[in-house]
């Protein structure tokens, strides 16, 4: 049984949550909080194997909830959020940054035709996150850290440009693209395309967030968009995102990949046929093997690729098979990713060409 522990300041809902949880024959309700003070109590009397945490809450909030919980009883912890108002999603997201492994919005009410499929979304995404081992938050890299020599990287002397970086995520991503986008130089010569899987309706908010932090812009990305050095560019919720030459983004209605959509094999897969040797791709921490095998493939054309390290993801699942196929040629913590691809675009070369 997986031991669950619910935080929620209101009635009605923790009830609600209580049900939809309960009615799993895997699953064990074992207490319920309705502030972060009770939580903090409820964490060291129940020791759950997962919490569904409230952000908005008086007394303690969820975001000071989960810091404190994470620093003396680190437990997987999945933000269930009623709002996906931008401007609420930023403080949502700092949760993942304060170690939350997830945000879901809240299932909707029994007889909303989206019930049944938000409800189990929660479930299975409990399941899951009852599975990971919660890791250490990594340090954030200093704006002051020394970049890596090229030498060092064995890639310098390539002949390629860098005319597109492209990043894909799921699982813990938010505040390892956080960490990337913060510490990348303002004059960054590419453009950057991400994907990362996220439950609909926080996209938006996310882009906010991110670009609290960057130097870059952050966009959400829109469908015929011309991709500007130095920007970066989110796939949007329901929609599959590729490049195509002349540097557009195209945005598409597609069939699910690998069960998803965004998918981070489908970006993969339009940057290897448009930019090729011209691209550099990496896989950041997630479930699953969303783009490993078109990483492998950016590899063969000549991409510089690379991978997350497995002791600050906190599920190796993507760069992990990326490591397996031999898709990636460097194997990267967070704080390393920057440095090097500002060095790849320094010592490769800056000048952008339309593909």
């Amino acid at each position: 049984m997986i031991k669950v522990l619910i935080v929620e300041d209101s009635l009605v809902v923790r009830e609600f949550l209580v049900h939809i949880l309960g009615a799993d024959p895997e699953i064990e309700v074992v207490g319920a909080a309705h502030d972060g003070e009770g939580a903090l109590e409820a964490v060291r009397r129940w020791r759950p194997d997962v919490i569904t945490m409230d952000i908005h809450m008086p007394k303690m909030d969820g975001l000071e909830a989960t810091r404190r919980i994470m620093e003396t009883e680190p437990t997987p912890i999945v933000v269930v959020s009623g709002s996906t108002d931008p401007g609420e999603v930023a403080t949502t997201l700092d949760a993942l940054e304060a170690g939350a492994l997830a945000v879901l919005r809240r299932p909707a009410g029994v007889g909303h035709p989206e019930h049944e499929a938000t409800a189990r979304e929660l479930v299975q995404m409990v399941k899951l996150m009852s599975e990971v081992k919660v890791v250490r938050r990594w340090p954030r890299a200093r704006r002051g850290t020394p970049l890596p020599r090229p030498t060092e990287m064995g890639l310098a002397q390539e002949p390629a440009k860098v005319r597109l970086v492209a990043l894909g995520a799921s699982t813990g991503g938010p505040p390892v693209l956080q960490t990337i986008l913060a510490a990348l130089p303002k004059d960054f010569p590419a453009p950057i395309a991400i994907v990362q899987h996220m439950a609909a309706g926080f996209i938006g908010g996310f882009v906010e967030w991110l670009a609290h932090s960057s130097r870059l812009p952050v966009h959400l990305a829109t469908h015929g968009e011309f991709m500007l050095p130095g920007h970066v560019y989110v796939a949007p919720d329901e929609r599959q995102m590729k490049v195509e030459r002349g540097g557009r983004i195209a945005l598409t209605g597609g069939e699910p990949e690998n069960g998803l959509r965004p998918s981070v094999s489908y970006l993969f897969r339009s940057v290897a046929e448009v930019y090729g040797c011209d691209a550099v791709a990496g896989l950041l921490t997630g479930m699953g093997r969303d783009g490993a095998e078109e990483l492998r493939r950016l590899k063969e054309k000549g991409a510089v690729t690379f991978a997350q390290d497995k002791d600050s993801s906190v599920v190796h699942g993507m760069p992990g098979e990326a490591i397996r196929l031999d898709a990636a040629m460097l194997v990267l913590p967070p704080e390393k990713i920057a440095p090097v691809l500002a060095n790849l675009a320094n010592h490769r070369g800056n000048t952008r060409r339309d593909p």
